[in-house]
């Protein structure tokens, strides 16, 4: 098993399998501690991982961790069991996640009307990488660079997304995605 797999999402012995899930839900709606202690720690690492991809701080994570988790204990009853409760729980995740960096972000007050698409081709250097150490490389990326790399690279989302979550315009979305590209691709260039 990879490092990625490890950390980022993949099931582990403790997470309540389809059947079990309703059950500890409805148990955590109750306000039950002990199932709410074992949906932290089942999940806890999975949500952890998504947002160490954008904040490297431990200190700032584990905040954002806790304020997710608690949104995740006050709003269980929306979860409708339409999709999985790993995506749900993705969500609230994220929004938590962009939230923190729409605060703490400067943005640059920089319209980017013209954005030019560069086609950055990354030749077999990033292979050789380790997923921490390319994980390393995004963390060295200014903060909206960061934030829009990640947001369209591992959420898949679109950049009027991006732009809602980051209060930014498409435009200045797609020029942060090519300025991260091209910066990723110098940074992995003079690792190698």
């Amino acid at each position: 098993m990879t490092d990625r797999q490890q950390t980022y999402g993949q099931r582990n012995p403790g997470i309540p399998g389809r059947d079990e899930l309703p059950g500890l839900l409805q148990d955590c709606l109750a306000g039950r501690r002990s199932a709410q202690k074992t949906l932290y720690e089942a999940y806890a690492p999975f949500v952890l991982g998504i947002i160490k991809r954008y904040l490297y701080n431990q200190a700032g994570a584990d905040e954002i961790l806790n304020d997710a988790f608690f949104r995740i204990f006050t709003r269980i009853d929306q979860y409708a069991f339409k999709g999985s409760f790993e995506g749900w729980m993705r969500k609230i995740v994220i929004n938590l996640v962009t939230d923190h960096l729409r605060q703490n972000i400067k943005h640059e007050r920089i319209i980017h009307d013209k954005v030019e698409e560069y086609n950055v081709y990354v030749d077999d250097s990033v292979s050789k990488l380790s997923y921490k150490e390319l994980l390393a490389l995004i963390h060295q990326l200014p903060d909206t660079q960061k934030a829009v790399f990640n947001l369209y690279v591992f959420e898949d989302c679109s950049h009027k997304e991006i732009g809602e979550y980051l209060s930014i315009t498409e435009n200045n979305s797609r020029w942060y995605l090519n300025d991260a590209r091209k910066r990723l691709k110098e940074k992995i260039n003079n690792n190698m």
